[in-house]
């Protein structure tokens, strides 16, 4: 997480002997509320902003942070739109979802090709846009969905989708979105008596999702980068975050790692360096095949 990462870097000497300061917003995941964490992060003077966490929130802050020479560097915005729109100032360093959708697809389309499946999103540009992509990828391999629904984030009664999954003789539910949904629809397949097999991407790496789901969390799949926790590179700090009483899970690596790629940055005036950014990534976009 960037707290620890500031304490390291602050303990060994901070940036050219200046300190890290660490400044929280709750964006509580919602747009609206990203966009007014943003406008509050220029009025602080914040020069670097390490988030957001979800793609909705992350797109629309990352044009406010653009406006006023605030570099943003995501753990966790899969989406490829938040950093295809040719703005300088987005980076990430985590993965992206036309990445896992191709993956996830295929791996539908190589292990479950006679299954009935449901794809099941969130709306949100993360969890429908994952879907969109796997679906895309599943479908030109051969396999087609039977059930193709969105739930609203924060919904915690799915009877309904589950009777119309139930109905369509379904087996396999591919749901783009996070944990929090994910373990209710699994519980509540279970208890309505619909075996099938759930599947999902990065946002569903969470500890809490067992919670939520309980017994019903067996069987699960999920698409993600290799675990960065079993990189030799990264084993004393693991060892540090557990030491701590902190399992450090999904994105707190890739959290940790993006305020490190900013002590790397050139110590050049805000401009020097969006210009020099904004020539790297033009030359990134025009690089793709």
């Amino acid at each position: 997480m960037p707290e620890q990462a500031a304490a390291d870097i602050n303990a060994a000497g901070g940036i050219n002997g200046e300190q890290i300061k660490i400044v929280l917003g709750d964006d509580v995941s919602d747009p609206k509320q990203g966009v007014s964490v943003a406008n509050k992060f220029v009025a602080d003077g914040v020069k670097f902003v390490i988030g957001h966490f979800n793609s909705g929130v992350s797109i629309p802050a990352s044009e406010v942070y653009a406006e006023n020479g605030i570099l943003q560097i995501t753990p966790a915005s899969t989406n490829p739109v938040f950093t295809e729109r040719g703005l300088w100032n987005t980076f990430r360093t985590c993965g992206r979802d036309d990445q896992q959708g191709a993956v996830a697809g295929a791996y539908i389309a190589a292990n479950f090709k006679d299954a009935k499946v449901a794809v099941v999103h969130d709306k949100t540009p993360y969890g429908q846009g994952l879907a969109d992509l796997t679906k895309a990828a599943m479908n030109e391999a051969g396999v087609t969905e039977v059930v193709y629904e969105g739930i609203t984030a924060g919904d915690k009664d799915f009877s309904a989708l589950i009777a119309k999954m139930k109905e369509a003789g379904v087996s396999l539910v591919y749901y783009g979105g996070l944990h929090t949904e994910a373990g209710l629809i699994m519980r509540q397949m279970a208890d309505q008596g619909l075996k099938a097999t759930l599947l999902s991407g990065d946002g569903i790496v969470s500890n809490e999702l067992a919670s939520i789901a309980g017994d019903a969390v067996d069987g699960t799949l999920m698409t993600f980068a290799p675990d960065p926790r079993k990189n030799p590179a990264a084993k004393e700090l693991v060892e540090k975050f557990r030491a701590a009483g902190f399992e450090p899970e999904a994105y707190t690596l890739y959290s940790y790692a993006a305020l490190q790629v900013i002590v790397k940055l050139p110590r050049q005036p805000v401009e020097t360096t969006r210009r020099l950014l904004l020539k790297t990534s033009r030359a990134r976009v025009r690089s793709r095949p």
